[in-house]
């Protein structure tokens, strides 16, 4: 599995990147695999607060549904909408064009809360 040294990762298969003051999520490698083909990606809604833990989504592949969670708590400012014609692109690069939106966090240091991606894939 591709789980980059560079994201923070929940024990819930969400990873998170920060660009500028945004956090930017989706969901791991590991998760992508295991759900297999996506044909459905259902993402939170703009202008929504979240609270780390919660679920915001939903990703449905072909085999099962899977709840998504944030990572992190804030603000929901940009969901990727290329998503919902082409939910593929979540397996083909999760941590590319796969990711499912942006949040605006209350607190930018609660990242470090999350996982490494050795601290993740030992949990695998």
């Amino acid at each position: 599995m591709n789980h980059p040294s560079d994201l923070k990762y929940a024990p819930t298969h969400e990873w998170v990147r920060i660009e500028g003051d945004l956090v930017v999520t989706g969901i791991s490698d590991h998760a992508q695999d295991a759900l297999g083909d996506l044909v459905y990606v259902e993402a939170p809604e703009v202008g929504q607060q979240i609270t780390a833990g919660q679920q915001t989504g939903v990703v449905e592949s072909v085999k099962t549904a899977s709840d998504i969670h944030a990572p992190i708590s804030g603000e929901v400012v940009e969901i990727n909408t290329a998503l919902e014609d082409d939910p593929d692109f979540v397996n083909d690069e999760p941590y590319g064009k796969g990711w499912i939106y942006k949040i605006k966090p209350h607190n930018i240091a609660d990242i470090e809360t999350l996982l490494s991606n050795s601290e993740y894939e030992a949990g695998l």
